[in-house]
């Protein structure tokens, strides 16, 4: 809880958590506590096995300052132009940032603060990039309006998702269970209500989302979820092991945990470079995933949920209908994509002819890799949206699921309604260095404010002020004219697929 004395407008907040006392920083009406340890440096004997508790530190600890974050590559190939990378060098890598409204005389009754909603922000970055610490995804504007909001970082790449002979799988999406059992134990303490909880994610966050939905225990992590531009997903042991086979085998070890554990975190990178490279979201490669295994990822999410795992938290979800342009423009993949492609995709993914016609039909003279792309976006993204949500309509005693599109294209180099463009919206950053080079300094504020407030009625009453999803199939689709509400979008092309 806050201690008294910190109350005062200028003083520097400090609370005691389980490890011990922290102590924050003030700015204007919001307190933040930044690089927060959740779990044990994953160093030494720690590395490359289950998080371990926070040891416990009698002297008061400074979070005025951002945490480590993981060991990563940055963005390349173009890429680099639009998404950024921070590092911070550490050893203490699995910490939270928090941002939490200020605390004022009149939110004390007793020595207890008045309970906030928290949200838990879980980074995406293809389950190899990202951090708590990137501009876009502040946590200010919603601490602002009455949310702690706390931002996760988890072990990356080799790290946190190698497929090992002999250690645990999914560490990665373990430190974020961690994470969440910790928020429960300790959000009180920011004036957070640990009985009100949203998970939020986007991209490889909402993928990890949709497991711990998909997990049994969900119930005892958090109370709402949000998922953005992440469809549920796993692979069977055998496949999820291909990135770690194939970094072995660059360096010249066994995939065992005392060879990785051997090896440093710059060598693995190395190595991750390599054998990565090329690799896409859409076009695929390579490429870090979760694994089915016995603890975390029991069942596969896609298929748990749409047998009505997750169906007592309330869900928002939804995706942009643009995904694939973060990929093809900035690598130049749309002018390289040709009929064979798609020729190959419909052969893979079972795609009939009708469908590959109803979609070229719908968008006259577009290319053959704005095809392409468009196909992609719907498959791995929009499709499973529908899915998810007619799965959980169904079920007797099924909580609310609302469902968006964000449609708002972006004048910054051809990149449209892409993958992640939503981010400073949702977060009211646009005018953070990140918003500004994917969406260009003009982006409309009105639809970063009606986002925003969408996202923060969700954390507070679970309705983010549109209907709920039923079948007429509403979606509230964000377009910065008007963000109407639609019914079944497109749904000639949806009702195309298998």
């Amino acid at each position: 809880m806050i201690q008294p004395e910190t109350i005062g407008a200028d003083a520097a907040p400090a609370v005691e958590i389980t490890s011990g006392r922290i102590r924050g920083v003030r700015r204007g009406r919001i307190d933040r506590y930044l690089g927060v340890p959740y779990a044990a440096a994953p160093i030494g004997e720690n590395r490359f096995g289950a998080p371990q508790p926070v040891a416990a530190h009698d002297t008061e600890r400074d979070c005025r300052q951002m945490g480590a974050t993981a060991p990563q590559l940055p963005y390349a190939g173009g890429m680099e132009n639009y998404l950024s990378t921070v590092t911070v060098p550490g050893d203490e890598i699995l910490n939270l940032n928090i941002w939490a409204p200020a605390a004022t005389p009149t939110d004390v009754v007793g020595a207890h603060v008045a309970a906030h909603p928290v949200i838990v922000w879980i980074h995406g970055g293809s389950l190899s990039r990202g951090s708590n610490a990137i501009t876009a995804s502040d946590g200010s504007a919603f601490a602002r309006d009455g949310v702690v909001f706390i931002g996760v970082n988890y072990r990356l790449g080799a790290e946190g998702f190698s497929v090992l002979d002999d250690a645990d799988t999914n560490l990665g999406l373990a430190d974020q269970a961690a994470a969440l059992r910790w928020v429960r134990q300790n959000a009180g303490a920011f004036g957070g209500d640990a009985a009100n909880v949203t998970v939020m994610g986007e991209s490889a966050g909402a993928i990890c989302i949709a497991a711990l939905l998909a997990h049994p225990d969900a119930a005892q992590l958090f109370d709402r979820a949000i998922m953005q531009s992440g469809p549920p997903d796993s692979r069977p042991r055998r496949k999820s092991r291909l990135i770690t086979d194939l970094m072995a085998k660059e360096i010249g070890i066994t995939p065992t945990r005392a060879t990785f554990a051997a090896t440093s975190a710059p060598r693995l990178l190395e190595a991750q470079k390599k054998v990565t490279a090329g690799t896409t979201p859409i076009t695929g490669g390579p490429a870090f995933t979760l694994t089915l295994d016995s603890t975390l990822v029991p069942r596969d999410p896609a298929t748990a949920l749409v047998a009505g795992r997750g169906s007592s938290i309330p869900l928002l979800i939804g995706a942009n209908t643009e995904e694939y342009r973060l990929w093809f423009i900035p690598t130049g993949l749309m002018k390289k994509i040709g009929w064979l492609h798609i020729a190959a995709a419909m052969l893979k993914f079972r795609i009939s002819p009708g469908t590959v016609s109803r979609y070229r039909r719908n968008r006259p003279g577009c290319s053959v890799g704005e095809l392409f792309g468009a196909l992609a976006t719907d498959l791995l993204l929009r499709i499973p949206v529908n899915r998810v949500a007619d799965a959980r309509l169904a079920q007797p005693r099924g909580a609310t699921t609302h469902v968006y599109e964000f449609a708002w294209r972006s004048p910054v180099a051809d990149l449209g309604a892409c993958h992640a463009l939503e981010l400073g919206f949702v977060f009211d950053t646009l005018d953070s260095a990140d918003a500004h080079a994917m969406g260009g300094p003009d982006a409309p504020q009105q639809l970063a404010t009606e986002m925003h407030e969408a996202w923060v009625r969700f954390a507070k009453t679970g309705d983010p002020g549109w209907p709920t999803w039923n079948a007429y199939r509403p979606v509230r689709v964000w377009d910065g004219a008007g963000n109407p509400l639609v019914h079944s979008p497109r749904e000639d092309e949806r009702a195309s697929w298998r």
